[in-house]
C-alpha cells in the first residue's frame, strides 16, 4: 500500500474511532503512530511517541493555555458572568428582544475572559435560560440566542482553540488574539440584530423588557469593572507590546484571582474554607481541562507528521492549486467541507484534521495564516451549532432536558446565517481580521 493511500485510510479510521467515542487526542495518537510505523518503521513510530510529548511539553508558547484556562475559572468562581448579564439586561431592555440581546452581549463579555466555547455556552445557559423562560420567551429564540452566544467563547479572545491553531500552524498567538477582536464583536452585533429582526417580525417570540431607571443602569456598570480590568490587562498589554503573550496570560490569571478574592469579600464569605473551596474548584477544573488539551496537542502533532510523510497534504495542495479557478472558489469548497465535517463531528477534531491539510493550500493562495486562523475558528463555531452533531445544542439540551432537541435546532438556524454572512465579508475583505494586528507595536 502506497503512503498516499495509507494517509487516506488513516483519516477514515480516525473518523471511525471518533464515532466509537474514543478520546480525540488518543485516537489521533494511535492513528498517527500506526501510520508512521507503516510508512517508515516501527522504531521511528516509537521514537515519535517517546520524544513528542517531551518536546511539546517544553514548548514555551504552551504556557498560555493553562494560564488562560485558570483565568476563566477564577472569573467564573467570582460570579462575573451573572453580573455581566444583569448589566446587559438593564442597558438593552428597550430593544425588541431585551433578554435575548442581553444573553448574546453577556456571552461576548464572558467569552473575553473564559476562552472556552462549551464553558461559555453552559454558563450562560444556566444563568439566562431560566430568566427568558420566566418572562415568556419562545424556546426557539431563547436556545438559539444561548447557542450563538456560546460560540463567543471561541470567537472572542483569549481563545483556547486559537492557541491550539497557533501551535499547529506555528502562527503568532498575540496577533491571532488581536485579529479575533473585530470579527468577534461583529458576530455579537449581528447576532443581536438577528434577534431584534426575529422579534420584530414575530412579536410573540418575546415580551417587552422590564423598565429600569438611568440610576439603576449606571449603578449596574460596576459589574463590568472586572471584565474591563482583565480585558485591558491581557489584550491591551499584548497590543501595546508591554507584555508578551505568556506574561499577559500569567498576569491575567493573577488578576482574576484577586478579583475572585474581592468578590468573596463583598459577599461577606471571605473565610479560609470558602476561599479554599473556590480556589480548589478553579484549580482542579483547570488541571482537567489542560490535561485534555495537552493530550489533543500531542495527538495532533503525531497525526500531523503522519499526514505530512504520507504525502496527502502535498498532493491535495498541488491538486487544488493547479485548478484554473478563483482562489475564492477554493475557499468556498473549504467552507462546504467544514460545514459537512461540522455536521458529523465536534469542533476540535475538525481543526486537527483540516489545518494540516488546508494551511499549505491557503498560504499558497496568498492568504495570511493569521487570517486563516480566524476563518477556521468561525468554521468551528458554525460546526458547533450545525445539526445533527451540534456541541452547543447538546449542551443546552443537557441543561434544559424538557426542551426538545429539534426546537433548539430550529432556534439556531437564523444565527447560522449570521455567522455565514461574516465569513463571506471576512473572505472578501481580509483586513477585517488583519487591520488590528497590523497596528501592533510588537
Amino acid at each position: 500500500m502506497d503512503p498516499l493511500t495509507i494517509g487516506i485510510v488513516g483519516i477514515v479510521v480516525f473518523i471511525i474511532l471518533i464515532f466509537m467515542s474514543m478520546n480525540i487526542g488518543l485516537a489521533m495518537m494511535i492513528v498517527g503512530a500506526v501510520g508512521y510505523m507503516l510508512i517508515v518503521t516501527p522504531a521511528a513510530a516509537l521514537a515519535q511517541l517517546r520524544t513528542d510529548p517531551a518536546t511539546i511539553g517544553s514548548t514555551y508558547a504552551l504556557m498560555v493555555v493553562p494560564m488562560f484556562i485558570l483565568m476563566g475559572n477564577f472569573a467564573f468562581q467570582a460570579g462575573i458572568s451573572s453580573g455581566i448579564f444583569d448589566t446587559a439586561n438593564k442597558w438593552l431592555n428597550r430593544l425588541p428582544a431585551p433578554l435575548a440581546s442581553a444573553t448574546i452581549a453577556a456571552s461576548a463579555g464572558f467569552g473575553s475572559i473564559c476562552g472556552s466555547l462549551p464553558a461559555t455556552c453552559a454558563t450562560m445557559c444556566t444563568i439566562t435560560l431560566p430568566e427568558m423562560r420566566k418572562h415568556g420567551y419562545d424556546d426557539k429564540l431563547s436556545t438559539g440566542s444561548i447557542a450563538i452566544g456560546g460560540t463567543m467563547g471561541a470567537l472572542i479572545p483569549p481563545s483556547t482553540p486559537l492557541v491550539i491553531y497557533a501551535i499547529m500552524a506555528e502562527a503568532p498567538i498575540g496577533k491571532l488574539f488581536i485579529a479575533a477582536i473585530i470579527p468577534g464583536l461583529m458576530v455579537a452585533g449581528l447576532a443581536i440584530g438577528t434577534a431584534i429582526i426575529l422579534v420584530t417580525v414575530n412579536p410573540k417570540l418575546a415580551r417587552k423588557g422590564d423598565p429600569f431607571t438611568w440610576k439603576e443602569r449606571l449603578v449596574s456598570l460596576k459589574n463590568l469593572i472586572p471584565i474591563v480590568i482583565l480585558f485591558f490587562i491581557v489584550l491591551g498589554g499584548m497590543f501595546t507590546g508591554f507584555f508578551s503573550v505568556n506574561q499577559a496570560a500569567a498576569i491575567g490569571a493573577f488578576s482574576a484571582l484577586i478579583i475572585m478574592i474581592v468578590s468573596i469579600k463583598q459577599k461577606k464569605e471571605l473565610t479560609w474554607a470558602g476561599f479554599k473551596t473556590k480556589f480548589n474548584d478553579a484549580a482542579w477544573t483547570t488541571i482537567r481541562t489542560f490535561g485534555m488539551t495537552f493530550l489533543l496537542i500531542i495527538g495532533a502533532s503525531i497525526f500531523g507528521k503522519f499526514m505530512t510523510i504520507s504525502g496527502l497534504t502535498i498532493a491535495l495542495s498541488d491538486y487544488l492549486l493547479s485548478l484554473d479557478v478563483s482562489r475564492y472558489a477554493i475557499i468556498a469548497l473549504m467552507v462546504l467541507v467544514y460545514i459537512f465535517l461540522g455536521m458529523i463531528m465536534d469542533d476540535l477534531p475538525m481543526i486537527m484534521i483540516t489545518v494540516p491539510l488546508f494551511l499549505p493550500i491557503v498560504t499558497g493562495l496568498g492568504f495570511d495564516p493569521v487570517w486563516f486562523g480566524i476563518f477556521v475558528i468561525f468554521m468551528m463555531a458554525i460546526g458547533a451549532i450545525s445539526p445533527p452533531v451540534a456541541l452547543n445544542c447538546f449542551i443546552i439540551y443537557g441543561i434544559a432536558k424538557d426542551i426538545k432537541l429539534t426546537t433548539i435546532y430550529k432556534g439556531i438556524l437564523p444565527y447560522m446565517v449570521t455567522l455565514a454572512i461574516i465569513v463571506v465579508l471576512m473572505t472578501a475583505f481580509p483586513q477585517i481580521a488583519l487591520f488590528l494586528p497590523s497596528l501592533m507595536l510588537s
